[in-house]
């Protein structure tokens, strides 16, 4: 009986404990949140929003990639060197120079399989010219083919004594008959196909992306 008679009497002096009363009321909240949800960016895989970001990712790579190269060109060099890129041992002897080059920045490489290859840039040597033989072209606009652009590439590069002998005659001509012989057979060696069938292959090429912006992409 005491305690119950306890138990009423603090009832009378404690006050039920009221929550305090929200900033916003329930409509202004749901107003509130409806407004951050519409505003969210989607994020779904599948989304054109998504799609798009991948592409313009794309783009800026490829361009800062593009830019990256060209400040890779050495500015003050001696010869540009016209090379098949597609040649698996053309490449042997072109990433040989290159890595030499590093040390001396004097030739510029100029992959004539490359679609951006032009022939304006390079003294009107088309491709198919240029598949032919090697050719090189010296800052002041001379074109040297043969082994004599052997000659003047190694000498750029610190390897000059490796074609000197070449200066001399009838050593000269002898080595322009042996390398006339491996560029005419070159194809056939490394298993391409003949020079025929590759530019027409190309010419193809050129007519699809001429006619869109798939070979851009």
């Amino acid at each position: 009986m005491a305690f119950r008679i306890a138990a009423t009497s603090a009832s009378r002096f404690v006050k039920p404990y009221t929550p305090p009363s929200p900033l916003f009321s329930a409509p202004f909240h749901n107003l509130t949140l409806k407004f951050h949800l519409t505003h969210l960016p989607i994020r779904k895989p599948g989304s054109q929003c998504y799609i798009r970001a991948i592409s313009e990712t794309s783009v800026e790579s490829s361009i800062s990639k593009k830019e990256e190269e060209e400040q890779q060109l050495p500015k003050d060099w001696k010869i540009k060197m016209l090379y098949d890129g597609d040649c698996p041992l053309c490449m042997r002897e072109v990433n040989m120079l290159r890595e030499r080059n590093k040390s001396y920045g004097t030739i510029n490489f100029v992959d004539i399989s490359s679609d951006d290859y032009s022939p304006q840039e390079n003294l009107g040597l088309d491709y198919q010219t240029a598949m032919g033989r090697i050719h090189a072209i010296l800052s002041d606009g001379t074109v040297v083919t043969d082994v004599e652009a052997f000659r003047r590439l190694y000498e750029q590069v610190g390897l000059g004594w490796v074609y000197a002998i070449t200066k001399y005659e009838p050593i000269g001509k002898i080595a322009d008959s042996v390398y006339g012989f491996w560029a005419k057979y070159r194809l056939q060696v490394t298993g391409r196909q003949p020079i025929e069938e590759i530019l027409e292959a190309r010419k193809k090429k050129g007519e699809v992306c001429k006619d869109n912006n798939a070979c851009k992409m």
